[in-house]
């Protein structure tokens, strides 16, 4: 059995096992839950990262205005943590932000620490407008939010 790592942009024939990684950080509630319709939607945004034939982890990156981007849907698989997954899939969205000639790319976090490590730094979720109009209107926790807002700049 392979243990190289691959990092990939999705397909359709990932649709399921994305939702299962997604649906597991959502029912902890430390992420929004996605349809299988809004992923096939949203498939396009979506990269994944396998072992072998094995989906172990996952993110998009989404547009939310002229020079910012937002790393969403950011997760790895139990028994896969801390084995560089997430770092890898953080570094390919980074690359795509790039491509796209994107300067800013931010998240909103629990996980501080993981995303300082990659050059992020902290920052108030409120100058993020766009985000809040987007999603944040939607969310059970908008007006208790304990996410931490993280930027990167890229340019």
């Amino acid at each position: 059995m392979t243990t190289t790592l691959t990092c990939r942009k999705a397909v359709e024939q990932d649709i399921d096992r994305l939702y299962h990684i997604i649906q597991g950080y959502a029912e902890k509630g430390i992420m929004l839950p996605r349809t299988r319709e809004t992923l096939a939607a949203q498939l396009d945004t979506f990269v994944v990262a396998e072992i072998g034939d094995e989906l172990v982890g996952c993110g998009s990156l989404t547009r939310l205005g002229q020079d910012l981007v937002e790393i969403r849907s950011l997760g790895v698989t139990e028994g896969h943590k801390g084995q560089g997954i997430g770092k890898a899939i953080v570094s390919l969205l980074e690359q795509e932000a790039k491509a796209q000639g994107i300067p800013k790319l931010m998240a909103l976090t629990y996980e501080v620490k993981f995303f300082e490590r990659s050059g992020f730094t902290v920052v108030p979720k409120e100058i993020f407008p766009e985000k809040v109009w987007r999603d944040c209107i939607h969310c059970k926790k908008q007006h208790c939010c304990d996410e931490i807002a993280v930027l990167k700049r890229l340019d």
